[in-house]
């Protein structure tokens, strides 16, 4: 390696490293910054400002511009070349073979002849144009091999990567046993969640066995349960109602076809399901749902092709917490119909909640006696049995499965005690074996529900991606967002063939798998087979099952979710904003409905991220004693001011929507309108005849001598340094900001430094035309800095330099 424009000095090597006869350093070992291996690292004593050359085998290749630096400097190196004579000043490089610059501690006498630290700049690579990069990415893409066709399937269905690991003797047991608990607990759920859809309950146990088979195929988690999930039930139940009311049925009842029920009906609506031979209220309802459940996964599948994972992000969990407690009380009015066993309409749209509550309280001296004391104890028992469950679960190896023991006692006790013929109770009626012939569902239908099926895709694929990383990161691996909303939308796609609905992943099934010692998806198999049992031989057996009873299931359920209520006051004293959200989401849902709160939910967190970077806190900086640290002077004692430099943090982004707010606290703080004060003195400048540059007398700013444009004396500082190391970005309006202030500075004499500026911020002011007409390292020096201490350190020797200029005049 050698620098062109002169001889290189000797220099400190590695020892591994050798001198040349005309000061340059052979390399020992091989690699280099142009590629290879890792080789050793090189010191070298090099003037600043050269540019570098390296000769690899009896070629020469340009490494890049040497740019100084500032840095620590403590720890001796060992010379292994002789002494180097006394030459130019110099500074201290490392050459790094590849990869990131880690930290260099050196000894103070090796920089006393010119000091500071120099950094080699990578030549970046040539840009490529957008059809080169188009054309580069095609061709990868549609390249085919037997190699890329097996990591295609394996990336797509990873189950064919993870069973060729699978050990049976560590893995087996606690799968099939987490399957077993799952399957128990997922059955008597089905059957209750699926009043909550409208639908009945053979539907359910279909949507439950194949949801856990694709997602047993094409899931990265390991511990999600996916399957049935109550808030997407109150959705999907939602769209059913609407549609079988435009259509002429009666939600609340089942009847061979469209009749009067007392509601505008819809005429395309009505006529659609008119056509539809043989077609009665729950056919239709099928139908509804299985549209719906389609275009939604389709919506997921989509995402996930193109890798749109990342927009769950931006639902956020103070918003998903507040979503799922209004959508609790909105699941909990609409059971309490079950619950009571009254009949009351089912009021959709704006208000619906209120709206039920009113008529339960008109309805309520109608209550079935019989539901109502089932539902009591029933109802009892389930609470008592989580509330004991989970003070005791260190204890408990397997979950209680209470809602199966409550749901077959029940049952026994209906059939027994005949409650539907001598009182009048409502049960689940016959629920058949075995499977419907596929059906595709019907294209109108799906034009009809396609904005329907937006939030429902959103808050799955919002679930279901959360979940999957909580748990990846409890247990210690990784999950693929992408390919988590491919897995949720294909168990969408295609069951909705098999007369199956809307799934994702829950919360309290994914806690009870993992708590029952699950290793692996070999779990899902395990419950689907659960499933499968009842639906070709158990199914009948469910006939005189009370719907109270399974309310009380529903309800029983929403208790972790409403509780989240307690978690409120927390949030608010730690993030009034997010408080905010949760609050307001909730409340939307609750008092107008579940699409609403969603919509309410997002547009508050975005504008409370945007509200946010619009107004970061802004502060002045003070040294911290005689170290080289600086801190917010405001919020700390005893920090020294700088004399004469103010320094400046913005802890957020510049951009077009804060760079009015980045100025008033910057002339706030510092107590100089730079703007102001600059056009006030071209004007009178201009009304004596007097140039800014010549000498002029300022009322604000004192006299001005021929060095008062350069040190106003009335503002009591000569230099700005903003610290930029919060500043993420800048866009085109936060650099026209910094190249205004940077002029009104100077036309005061106030000296504007940039300090720990972010590679990104760096390039930025190239581009930008910050730096000046000079595009390079060089242009950078004196104007950014490595480090606040720097920047300061530079303003006071330009400000020495300056008066010491001043006064030899």
């Amino acid at each position: 390696m050698r620098a062109s424009g002169g001889p290189l000095p000797p220099s400190l090597c590695h020892p591994r490293a050798a001198c040349r006869s005309d000061g340059g350093v052979a390399r020992g070992g091989h690699g280099g910054l142009h590629g290879g291996t890792e080789g050793p690292l090189v010191w070298a004593r090099v003037m600043a400002g050269l540019r570098l050359e390296e000769e690899v085998d009896g070629k020469q290749g340009t490494l890049g511009l040497v740019t100084r630096v500032s840095g620590s400097l403590r720890r001796p190196l060992t010379p292994a070349c002789p002494t180097a004579p006394a030459t130019t000043p110099t500074s201290l490089l490392q050459v790094f073979p590849r990869g990131p610059v880690p930290r260099m501690d050196v000894s103070p006498e090796h920089t006393e002849q010119g000091g500071g630290l120099v950094l080699v700049r990578r030549q970046p690579p040539a840009p490529r144009g957008v059809l080169e990069t188009l054309k580069a990415r095609l061709q990868w893409n549609c390249t085919c091999s037997a190699q890329g066709a097996g990591a295609l399937v394996q990336d797509l269905l990873p189950a064919t990567r993870w069973l060729r690991q699978y050990h049976p003797r560590e893995d087996l047991a606690g799968d099939v046993m987490s399957g077993l608990v799952i399957g128990i607990i997922l059955v008597p759920q089905a059957i209750a969640y699926s009043l909550l859809a409208g639908l009945q309950p053979i539907y359910s146990l279909y949507t439950s066995f194949f949801a856990n088979l694709i997602y047993f195929l094409m899931g990265t988690s390991r511990h999600v349960s996916v399957g049935i999930f109550s808030l997407l039930c109150l959705m999907l139940g939602q769209v059913v109602d609407r549609e079988l009311l435009l259509a002429g049925f009666d939600p609340a009842q089942d009847g061979p076809g469209p009749r009067d029920n007392g509601s505008t009906l819809n005429a395309s609506a009505a006529t659609l399901a008119l056509g539809l031979q043989g077609c009665g209220r729950d056919c239709y309802a099928i139908r509804v749902a299985t549209a719906l459940t389609l275009v939604a996964g389709i919506y997921q599948v989509l995402m996930g092709v193109l890798q749109l994972g990342f927009v769950s992000a931006y639902l956020s969990q103070p918003l998903l917490d507040g979503f799922a407690m209004g959508a609790s009380v909105t699941i909990l009015t609409s059971q309490l119909r079950h619950l009571l066993g009254v009949r009351v309409p089912r009021h959709q749209g704006p208000g619906m909640v209120v709206s039920t509550w009113l008529s339960l309280l008109r309805s309520a001296g109608q209550a079935n006696l019989c539901d109502v004391l089932t539902s009591t104890v029933c109802l009892s028992v389930l609470l008592a049995a989580k509330e004991l469950s989970d003070r005791f679960r260190h204890r408990l190896k397997v979950p209680l499965p209470t809602e199966l023991l409550v749901i077959l006692v029940a049952t026994l006790a209906s059939h027994f005690g005949q409650f539907h013929e001598r009182f009048g109770s409502s049960v689940a009626g016959d629920i058949p074996t075995g499977f419907m012939a596929p059906q595709v569902p019907d294209p109108r239908l799906m034009w009809r529900v396609a904005l329907d099926a937006v939030p429902l895709a959103l808050v799955g694929s919002a679930f279901s991606i959360s979940l999957a990383e909580m748990f990846a990161r409890s247990h210690g691996y990784s999950v693929r967002a992408n390919q988590e909303l491919l897995a949720v939308g294909c168990c969408n796609v295609l069951p909705a063939f098999f007369h199956c609905f809307a799934t994702s992943a829950a919360l309290a099934k994914s806690l009870v798998k993992t708590a029952t010692g699950c290793h692996t998806q070999l779990s899902s198999v395990v419950s689907a087979a659960v499933v499968l049992l009842v639906l070709l031989a158990l199914a009948p057996l469910f006939r005189d099952l009370q719907r109270s009873v399974l309310a009380c299931v529903i309800v029983a359920s929403l208790r972790g979710a409403l509780r989240k209520v307690r978690d409120v006051p927390q949030l608010w004293r730690l993030s009034p904003a997010d408080a905010l959200v949760w609050v307001a989401t909730a409340a939307t849902c609750v008092l107008v409905s579940t699409e609403a709160g969603l919509l309410v939910g997002v547009l508050l967190s975005l504008l409370s991220l945007a509200g946010r970077t619009q107004r970061p806190h802004a502060a002045l900086l003070a040294r911290i004693g005689d170290s080289g640290f600086y801190e917010d002077a405001q919020e700390f004692e005893g920090l020294v001011p700088e004399p004469g430099v103010r320094v400046f943090r913005f802890a957020g982004p510049l951009y077009y929507a804060n760079k009015d707010f980045f100025l008033r606290s910057l002339y706030s703080l510092t107590g100089l309108d730079a703007g102001r004060e600059a056009a006030r003195r071209k004007e009178k400048g201009s009304e004596t005849g007097v140039s800014e540059e010549d000498p002029v007398e300022g009322k604000e700013l004192g006299p001005v001598s021929s060095s008062a444009v350069l040190v106003p004396t009335a503002a009591g500082f000569h230099a700005v340094v903003i610290d930029c190391a919060p500043l993420l970005f800048l866009d085109m309006a936060g650099m026209a900001t910094l190249r205004d202030l940077r002029r009104d500075y100077e036309a005061l004499g106030i000296t504007l430094l940039l300090a720990c500026c972010s590679p990104g911020v760096r390039e930025a002011l190239q581009r930008g035309g910050f730096l000046g007409e000079d595009q390079g390292d060089m242009a950078e020096e004196g104007q950014l800095f490595h480090s606040v201490h720097s920047a300061v350190q530079a303003a006071q020797a330009r400000h020495r330099e300056l008066a010491a200029a001043d006064s030899t005049l």
